[in-house]
């Protein structure tokens, strides 16, 4: 029988995410977590309505997850982002010692990657994942936001 839960299928729900942020105004970027196959959180960037630099998709659902699980650490779930985390939300991602990240778009200015940032050894990372989808949204985002 064949999974229906690969990480494309999450993404395109981080995907929906970064719609609703778009349609807010926010920079589109959509997160959730997963574990066993189960969505325990799902989140978009927050920054402008909550006035709050740190209130990046991966934050709101790192915090939501931990109030799921009933604990700070995120061993045996899974990120789906739509955008590469930066260092801020890399570092939280490292303390949460999450298991495993998989993102979309790649940060080329921003990221964890160009940064220089380590994740928590034990975290592994896949990239690329629906990429084009998400580079697109945050193109036509700009692009509406520069008009």
């Amino acid at each position: 029988m064949i999974n229906p839960f690969t990480d494309e299928y999450f993404m395109k729900k981080a995907l929906q995410e970064a719609e609703i942020a778009f349609e807010k105004g926010e920079i589109p970027v959509g997160a959730l977590i997963v574990i066993d196959n189960k969505v325990i959180a799902r989140s978009h960037n927050l920054t402008e309505l909550l006035h709050d630099v740190t209130a990046h998709a991966e934050m709101q659902s790192i915090t939501a997850a931990a109030n799921y699980l009933g604990g700070k650490y995120l061993i045996g779930c899974t990120l789906y982002v739509t955008l590469e985390p930066c260092q801020m939300c890399a570092g939280a991602l490292y303390w949460s010692q999450i298991s495993k990240i998989v993102y979309g778009a790649t940060d080329e200015h921003r990221g964890f990657v160009k940064m220089g940032t380590q994740l928590h050894p034990k975290t592994t990372v896949v990239s690329g994942i629906l990429a084009n989808e998400a580079s697109d949204l945050m193109k036509r985002f700009f692009v509406e936001r520069r008009k």
